[in-house]
């Protein structure tokens, strides 16, 4: 038996899955202040949720999914991106009536097979957001900003990010731009890599996505959308940028910011992070859809939203030298003098616990000693001593762990005593 998690895979080991569910009960009070509701789909969809709602021609769908057939012969994916599954629930349940909108978020593992570096696994965890059924340029600048204030809710300073902002336009004037850029490519054929002129009949787009330094220089000339945007995307892209500025939201505009995947249409962003990442800084992102529930068979439905990646927000933090709250282990740690009252021990931790208090008893038989060693480790406010002295006499010994100042109590006045300590 090989005792190792698959590669491209990690254990989310206590500290790390302590800072998971801080991010997580971060996003949950932040994200309530704005209307959003809670919706977790399946790990898995089957395989045309994803074929068709993020594109055949992305990379996703081409290289990076885990894709495999059931008992039944039928084809499913591991979901490697939520925003599909969201909007394929939405519509299974009717989760947005005409002329009304829905505000949904979610948490949980993804699913990509790719080469595991720092920042990016296999399998990797993510927050996120979406809004169905608006179309005003004012929730665009909302769901931005809301992106925006999570990174600095959770400790990453404002100095250590970008937003960066652009427009991918619609089906009005993304296309006749589509054919201008693969005609560049054309021309500039050769000062491009393979994997660039294979995109040029597919999704010619994503070769501003490139990380080759050629490929770079080559694109830097190539057209830009923002020349070629129809009136309509000019203005709801100039509304959000207002609205940005008026919440004094920071934004810098890049024209070649893209995003990976099909659906998108108009306004699409991303937050960067300076440090802890490397070349791979990008924390979170996201962009408008406004297409994808047609792709899914439903009827037009505006929809937009965002998500980030735990394990790279993680990095960022660290970088930035943000304390992730560790609450203690155990409040109060009920310790026995010796086995003679190893009853009474048990029975005093189990009645603190049934009260709502973070209680921790011995279990290994260590000294006295050593269990007020376990009981500071364990961050415990207080320590209840329990020996034959205290027992006969139907009494216990609290001691403060802060002050080492040490009273006597009545055992059937322990829980009010202890609450009295506590605050």
């Amino acid at each position: 038996m090989n005792a190792r998690a698959p590669k491209g895979t990690s254990d989310l080991l206590p500290e790390t899955a302590r800072a998971w569910e801080y991010l997580n009960r971060t996003a949950q009070g932040l994200f309530a202040r704005y209307g959003y509701e809670p919706l977790y789909t399946p790990a898995f969809e089957h395989t045309e949720v994803f074929t068709r709602g993020i594109g055949e021609a992305t990379d996703i769908v081409n290289k990076e999914m885990y894709t495999f057939q059931d008992r039944a012969g039928r084809s499913l994916t591991l979901r490697p991106e939520a925003t599909a599954s969201v909007v394929r629930s939405a519509l299974e349940h009717g989760l947005v009536p005409r002329g009304s909108s829905t505000k949904l978020y979610y948490a949980g593992p993804m699913f990509r097979y790719e080469r595991p570096q720092k920042g990016r696994m296999r399998q990797f965890w993510q927050i996120g957001l979406e809004v169905l059924g608006a179309s005003e340029p004012s929730v665009d600048a909302e769901v931005i900003m809301l992106l925006w204030r999570y990174f600095e809710a959770v400790g990453i300073p404002t100095e250590n990010m970008r937003l960066l902002l652009n427009s991918m336009g619609d089906d009005e004037c993304r296309p006749a731009y589509r054919d201008k850029v693969a005609g560049f490519i054309r021309s500039e054929a050769t000062g491009l890599c393979e994997e660039c002129n294979r995109r040029l009949d597919t999704n010619p787009l994503r070769t501003f996505d490139c990380k080759n330094p050629g490929c770079i220089s080559v694109m830097a000339a190539a057209p830009l959308l923002r020349d070629e945007l129809c009136g309509p995307c000019a203005q709801h892209y100039s509304e959000v940028r207002t609205s940005l500025e008026t919440v004094g939201i920071p934004y810098s505009e890049e024209p070649r910011l893209v995003r990976g995947l099909d659906y998108y249409t108009r306004t699409v962003f991303e937050v960067q992070a300076d440090a802890g990442l490397g070349s791979q800084n990008a924390i979170g992102g996201g962009g408008r859809y406004d297409r994808l529930t047609e792709v899914l068979g439903g009827r037009p439905t505006p929809g937009l939203g965002w998500a980030l990646g735990f394990e790279r927000t993680l990095l960022a933090m660290r970088a930035a030298g943000a304390k992730i709250p560790a609450p203690p282990l155990a409040d109060v740690y009920v310790a026995r003098v010796d086995d003679t009252v190893a009853a009474e021990v048990f029975v005093a931790t189990s009645n603190l616990r049934d009260e709502g208090i973070a209680a921790e008893m011995d279990h290994l038989r260590r000294s006295l000693k050593a269990q007020f060693k376990q009981a500071d480790r364990l961050g415990a406010r207080l320590v209840v001593v329990i020996g034959p002295e205290e027992s006969a006499l139907g009494e216990v010994t609290v001691r403060d762990m802060q002050s080492g100042e040490e009273t006597r109590v009545r055992i059937e006045a322990l829980t009010d005593a202890v609450r009295a300590r506590l605050g």
